[in-house]
């Protein structure tokens, strides 16, 4: 038997090759397993909620039948599926005393995980482009974006998440490990895996930061140009209102891309200290599950339309369900 008791975590030896992590998480704070579990599947409920929500009203509704609401429903998409790959693994670990995941089960999570952060990047610079067409060209907008594009523009941001996470996946399974691995995060987190490799990982690290670099600054340049044209041709508006229905039609998107780029940012300044641990773990839980959260309730409460889309549904299907309560005779 080996034990580790700092963590409080035992694991009876097992006659296997494959290696075994275990995932401390928030396990250094026994007092505040069950509240945490409490507040993620409280969060993790309102993402199913909302982001499923938001891709059902978008489907049911011809009025969200534009480019702007077709890239808003795949986001939401993606929102769900990244939490999903983590917080489903981590709630069970709260739970539990033996937070383990094999080497295979730690590639597949990592596999999805990457592929939807990647996606939603692209995404978001994708939904800039849109809204630079829709303010500075609107006469030409529905020309432009039109539906080739926006099908090559979706499935281009899911390729390159798949050619991204394909790579790095079959990078690390070139790396020996030992049988037993302890990664101090909530789930299998890709410098964490380097960092306990046996092998060489400079090729590994290239390939993280090659990626990470390309994907941060190509979509990032994407945005910062297409809001800087955005800005320039508010600023030349003449009509008050005009500036004003232009801004809001960009402050949600705007609200997006500022919470997912400047947490991520953030993790990339965090300073090596012995608080670090916990605050990339604090940092983590946000961009893995708090913004899947936020985007439908931006998007729904600082859209007009899809408040709009909202109420109607919603009526609809009250109204649907009063007629057949009142004029279906009970058997």
């Amino acid at each position: 038997m080996l034990s580790t008791p700092r963590h409080g975590i035992k694991l009876l030896s097992a006659n296997i090759s494959e290696s075994i992590f275990f995932l401390l998480g928030f396990s250094e704070y026994p007092k505040l397993q069950i509240p945490l579990f409490m507040l993620f599947l409280f969060i993790y409920s309102i993402t199913i909620v909302g982001n499923i929500g938001m891709v059902l009203i978008i489907r049911i509704n011809p009025k969200l039948h534009t480019p702007m609401y077709f890239f808003l429903s795949h986001l939401s998409f993606v929102d769900f599926c990244y939490s999903s790959t983590i917080t489903p693994k981590m709630l069970v670990n709260l739970l539990e005393k033996g937070n383990t995941i094999s080497f295979s089960g730690c590639m597949v999570q990592y596999y999805f995980f990457a592929i939807f952060v990647v996606t939603e990047s692209f995404l978001l610079a994708a939904m800039s482009y849109d809204r630079l067409v829709a303010i500075c060209h609107p006469l030409l907008y529905r020309v432009v974006m039109s539906q080739k594009l926006c099908i090559v523009l979706l499935v281009g941001s899911y390729a390159w998440g798949e050619v991204c996470s394909l790579v790095l996946m079959c990078s690390v399974q070139q790396l020996s490990f030992p049988h037993l691995n302890i990664i101090d995060h909530f789930f299998c987190e890709f410098s964490s895996l380097l960092s306990l490799s046996c092998s060489d990982t400079t090729v590994q690290q290239i390939l993280v930061f090659s990626f990470s670099t390309f994907n941060a600054g190509i979509t990032l340049l994407i945005i910062l140009l297409s809001y800087v044209f955005i800005a320039f041709t508010i600023l030349k508006m003449r009509s008050a209102s005009g500036r004003r229905k232009a801004f809001s039609t960009c402050a949600s998107h705007l609200t997006a891309i500022t919470i997912f780029y400047g947490t991520i940012l953030f993790l990339y300044c965090v300073p090596n200290s012995k608080n670090s641990g916990l605050t990339v773990k604090v940092a983590s839980v946000f961009y893995t599950m708090v913004i899947p959260m936020l985007n439908p309730l931006i998007y729904s409460l600082r859209n007009k339309d899809v408040k709009d889309a909202l109420k109607k549904t919603l009526l609809k299907c009250f109204l649907k369900y009063n007629i057949r309560g009142v004029f279906v005779p009970k058997m």
